[in-house]
């Protein structure tokens, strides 16, 4: 397939853009709440110019000092912040990469514990349905000198040497406050009709236009459609972008709901690729500017398509950045089978943004995102000959990033196909996107030389024939078996045998445990119209997924019966007892019983093998069962070690 449309050239207002590739604003977590970047911040943005994207946008940095959307937040509401957005300008532009920022003020999404105390504002006193507090309801004046910040943090952008500016109108935050109908109750000149709606805006980016010059290029990056019961829709923002194109705006992006609706924002693997570009296709037709699109572009045959039959002009990659930096390079250069795709996961970006305290944004397939500057995988000082057990996630991605090096690797599988249990997760409905990663961590193993060898475990005799310098234990992980009584004894099937077509489940299934895998299990078994139960002791089941991955799971197991906050006392080969509530209770007669209590380590071979070995490393699940994203990034670290 030749790539010729998304690899041209392409003018923004003044600026030319050498490709349709843009990198998505997204947080990295390098920010802090002073609005100071850490030293990693710019090389994260460096290597994805040196990748081959041909604009840069800087993630979310807020003009208002009590106006950020987190504690990592960085800022742009003052001089001092120029140096650190200097740097990353400088950093890219070496590359041949534009640079722009979007620019953002939260508005009522705002934490009021992110303030000074100054009360969280919008444009009326509406809570947003996410943080519940009801915000101070911005004057005229008040207004006038939102419009000034956002002018004067665009005139920071430029003299720091940005190309551009990205104002951030969607996702629910200020902008997107005033345009949409959900939050915006005004009547007076800042509300009311479209007009109005759109006035705010339209303000920004005349203020923009005259601070910096019009030769200055403004993108707007715009929900076509909030996903919301009374939310802005598509019907309006064609009208927006049109109020915004006759103010001087000359690129609108197109992206998709707003803070009560995130499971639209970063949609899990079971939305088809890129299915917001018919949101920018339909604002396309109303405005003479670029169109961008973002939103699950994941393959550059997605990409290429977008472009080539005019549904957007520019393709934003979000988390296909993170998963692959170099996804314009290779695209470029032919390499499209070493491309790492976006899986869709959301473990290792979203995921970590949600931890308490939140950590950098990462990615399982590509673990080194966050790590730029550390990280670097310098060729080897010495040779060693390294033995790696497990063709699992950390198999594979220790296996690939050490041959680079130069070492001489060898993995072995004991099964008779690469991925281990991974590549069993891809079975259910939707998680097909998993085999890719399996694919691309197998086709680099391929490139870089390392041995691959199935059917064979590692056994203290291979060790000790093989002589190797360094043993990289990755066995991953056994279905765990907690002491409930009966459990041993009643002929249960667990459930990765279930689904990987080992063992038959029956027409109606008990399934013991409601994590993922229980989850999973029964939308395996769904989809082959068989019924299940699920039994969990959480008050509800998939409770270790994230926002859209869970909800669009949650919505086709909807009609799967559950038993919920159930301690699981005794097991029968057709059910199990079980206490709830204080009260004894049984549930019996089924077909068969599933076992998906979650998994524990297996590393059955190091205390056999520390002794013969100089250096012995355990990965992954062998250390403690957990998500495949933990799994891999231990895997890039110690490749980056040894």
């Amino acid at each position: 397939m030749k790539f010729e449309h998304v690899l041209s050239p392409i003018r923004i207002g003044t600026m030319e853009v050498k490709n349709r590739f843009m990198v998505a604003a997204m947080g990295t977590g390098h920010g802090s709440l002073s609005g100071f970047t850490d030293r990693q911040w710019p090389a994260y943005y460096e290597k994805r110019a040196e990748g081959g994207f041909g604009l840069i946008t800087i993630e979310s940095s807020s003009v208002n000092k009590n106006g950020l959307n987190s504690n990592t937040q960085p800022g742009l509401w003052d001089d001092a912040f120029i140096p650190q957005f200097r740097e990353v300008a400088e950093r890219c532009h070496k590359h041949g990469a534009k640079v722009s920022v979007q620019i953002n003020d939260s508005g009522r999404q705002n934490n009021p514990l992110l303030t000074d105390g100054t009360p969280v504002s919008g444009p009326s006193p509406i809570a947003c349905p996410v943080f519940g507090v009801v915000p101070h309801e911005l004057t005229i004046d008040e207004i006038h000198e939102s419009v000034e910040r956002y002018a004067e943090a665009a005139r920071r952008a430029k003299e720091a040497g940005l190309d551009a500016v990205e104002l951030h109108c969607g996702h629910g935050f200020l902008i997107a406050q005033f345009l949409s109908p959900m939050s915006n109750k005004r009547y007076d000149a800042y509300g009311g009709d479209l007009a109005g709606r759109a006035r705010f805006v339209c303000d920004i980016i005349r203020a923009v236009k005259e601070k910096c010059g019009k030769d200055f290029p403004v993108i707007a990056k715009i929900t076509g459609d909030e996903k919301i019961v009374g939310g802005l829709t598509i019907a309006d923002t064609k009208i927006f972008a049109r109020y915004m194109e006759e103010a001087g705006l000359d690129a609108v992006g197109v992206t998709v709901c707003a803070f009560p609706s995130l499971n639209w924002m970063s949609v899990p693997s079971d939305v088809e690729s890129g299915f917001n570009a018919a949101n920018a296709a339909l604002v396309k037709e109303s405005v003479s500017i670029p169109v961008i699109t973002v939103n699950r572009v994941n393959t550059p045959e997605i990409a290429e398509d977008i472009v080539a039959t005019g549904k957007a002009d520019m393709v934003d990659l979000g988390r296909g950045s993170l998963a692959d930096p170099e996804f314009p390079k290779k695209v470029a250069e032919g390499r499209i089978n070493e491309i790492s795709q976006c899986i869709g996961c959301l473990q290792a970006c979203l995921g970590n943004m949600l931890q308490d305290p939140p950590l950098p944004t990462s990615c399982l397939v590509n673990p080194i995102t966050g790590h730029e500057s550390v990280w670097l995988y310098e060729p080897a000082k010495e040779q060693k000959k390294i033995l790696i057990a497990g063709s699992g996630p950390a198999g594979l991605e220790a296996g690939w990033l050490l041959s680079k090096r130069g070492y001489d690797v060898t993995i072995y599988e004991a099964d008779d196909h690469f991925g281990g249990q991974y590549r069993i997760g891809a079975f259910p409905p939707c998680k097909q996107s998993i085999l890719t990663a399996i694919k691309f961590w197998i086709t680099m193993n391929e490139k870089y030389g390392t041995k691959m060898v199935l059917n064979t475990p590692v056994t203290k005799e291979l060790v000790e024939a093989e002589k190797p310098d360094v043993v990289i234990l990755a066995t991953g992980s056994k279905a765990a078996m907690p002491p409930i009584e009966g459990l041993a004894d009643a002929g249960v099937l667990k459930a990765i045998d279930v689904i990987a077509g080992r063992a038959q489940a029956g027409a109606n299934s008990l399934i013991l445990g409601g994590g993922l895998v229980g989850a999973e299990c029964a939308d395996f078994l769904r989809e082959h119209n068989k019924a299940s139960v699920i039994i969990d002791q959480l008050p509800d089941i998939a409770l270790d997924l994230y926002l859209g991955a869970r909800e669009h799971l949650m919505n086709r197991l909807k009609d799967t019966p559950r038993i919920c906050s159930a301690k699981i006392t005794k097991v029968y080969a057709d059910g199990a007892d079980y206490e709830r509530n204080g009260e004894a209770k049984s549930a019996r007669g089924f077909d068969s019983v599933i076992l998906a209590l979650g998994s524990a380590a297996y590393n059955p071979l190091e205390a056999e093998i520390k002794d013969l070995v100089k250096e012995v490393y355990v990965i992954g699940d062998a250390v403690k069962a957990g998500k495949a994203n933990t799994a891999t990034s231990q895997a890039a670290e110690l490749a980056n070690r040894i």
